[in-house]
């Protein structure tokens, strides 16, 4: 008989997807033994939906951010072994299962995939340019989101818990902390979420903004953050040069960088229309994310930084 394990998830104002994520829970092929939900103050009849949901404990929590709903929702489980999942995504039926087997082999953390469920063109491009193929990870540099991942109680205690002084990129955080522990972490291809993209450009700004505010704040990926703003500035200063040979050297280089992305693109998008369309677009939406990110990251250098705790 298989150890138990409890689901754990944070929502707010999740009405439009909720239901379909808990009938993707209903349907696993190994179903948690416990499911327990914090709300952070729905005002769109999420937390009605819930309250009337079989075999849900649900804990409501006003203003939580998702690292403080994660934390109280590990705390009020049951069982050692804890999944995560959020409420904006489809479980695959086997999900649970290959996580639950991973940690039962003796891992730690068990990562679990995610994959984009599009839409519109925009949603199948952007999907291009921020997630790759499960063939083009690496174990050992991966890092696990909260969209798909499981763990024991004691990995997340000995990480510290996840951050409630940081609003976004907690998930990143405890990443983080496990790898400088050293601990077993071992990636689970076959345990798939489909999440949800963002529908607008808009939405899609504001999405990786506040992703690399969360690094400059947390302290993540300086060097990787850095680089970003280097080679775009090298880029405009060869750009803005009258030398034809530097502007060559910085096309072959655009499209060195773009050349994955537009090929995922490829399989991705159907139709030869829609994928010359992609072709053309995906490297436009690369520029677009990068200057979300580092608007972000200027912005999170000048915040006010929390008080978390020293290591």
């Amino acid at each position: 008989m298989s150890e138990k394990i409890t689901l754990v998830s944070t929502v707010k104002d999740a009405a439009p997807h909720i239901e379909e994520f808990l009938a993707s829970v209903a349907f696993q092929t190994r179903v948690p033994d416990e499911i327990v939900i914090l709300d952070g103050g729905s005002t769109d009849g999420t937390a009605e939906i819930l309250r009337n949901a079989r075999g849900i404990t649900l804990i409501e929590e006003p203003g939580a951010n998702i690292a403080r709903g994660r934390n109280v929702a590990i705390r009020a489980a049951t069982h050692d072994l804890i999944a995560v999942s959020d409420a904006d995504c489809i479980l695959e039926p086997s999900w649970l299962s290959f996580l639950l087997e991973t940690l039962e082999a003796g891992a730690d953390v068990a990562m679990g995939f995610y994959v984009p469920e599009t839409e519109t063109f925009l949603q199948r491009s952007m999907s291009a340019v921020n997630l790759p193929e499960a063939s083009e990870i690496r174990e050992d540099r991966f890092m696990p989101s909260g969209r798909s991942v499981a763990f024991r109680r004691s990995a997340i205690e000995a990480a510290g818990g996840y951050p409630e002084w940081l609003d976004i990129g907690e998930d990143m955080y405890v990443d983080h902390r496990w790898r400088q522990l050293g601990l077993d972490m071992r990636l689970v291809p076959d345990a798939v979420a489909r999440w949800r993209l963002r529908g607008s450009l808009a939405e899609t700004w504001t999405q990786y903004f506040r992703y690399a505010r969360g690094d400059a704040i947390a302290g993540m990926h300086t060097g990787r953050n850095l680089l970003r703003f280097a080679v775009y500035g090298a880029a405009i200063a060869v750009l803005l040069s009258d030398r034809r040979l530097p502007r060559l050297a910085a096309a072959a280089a655009g499209t060195a960088y773009a050349y994955r992305p537009i090929f995922r693109a490829l399989r991705r998008v159907p139709g030869v229309p829609e994928k010359v369309a992609a072709a053309l677009t995906v490297p436009a939406l690369m520029a677009f994310t990068d200057a979300a990110k580092m608007a972000g990251y200027l912005a999170g250098l000048r915040a006010d930084l929390p008080k978390r705790p020293r290591r």
